[in-house]
């Protein structure tokens, strides 16, 4: 697995940034510091597993908000919210290419997208679940509904 870095830890501080959604609006992760985050990369838009994944992010309300991120550019996730009826942010790390995912250790240099990195962020902005999958395995979203409800 050629990344980076290794994952953000559980216990740390959440790298904070900004990025833009699918409507070109910028997004803030220390924006949402009152409630808890679920930080979602995901490789590419239109994919079979990101599609699955997000479909099930879309379907499956969670006591947090979402936000996803990945290598995309604003408009490709814009035309993919629209086609799916995805209402969370989907945050576009486009350029510098990669740098959030970088920054939480789900970079794959060698791919030049993100690996499938979840991280659960409470309201001070801690980690505090988190796991990373290869890009070919996805993520069951049951999970992030017990970490939260763990953390709670």
């Amino acid at each position: 697995m050629p990344v980076n870095a290794h994952p953000a830890e559980v216990g740390a501080l959440a790298p904070d940034f900004e990025l833009q959604d699918q409507h070109g609006t910028p997004v803030r992760l220390s924006q949402f510091r009152d409630r808890s985050v679920v930080l979602v990369f995901y490789p590419l838009a239109f994919s079979g597993i990101c599609h699955g994944e997000l479909s099930a992010l879309r379907d499956q309300p969670l006591d947090a908000q979402v936000l996803t991120v990945s290598v995309d550019s604003v408009f490709t996730h814009r035309a993919w919210a629209d086609r799916e009826g995805y209402t969370f942010p989907l945050l576009s790390d486009f350029w510098p290419h990669g740098q959030v995912a970088r920054a939480y250790g789900v970079f794959d240099e060698a791919k030049g997208l993100a690996l499938r990195g979840t991280f659960i962020i409470d309201g001070e902005g801690v980690i505090r679940w988190s796991v990373v999958n290869p890009v070919s395995s996805a993520r069951d979203v049951a999970d992030y509904v017990k970490a939260l409800a763990d953390i709670s």
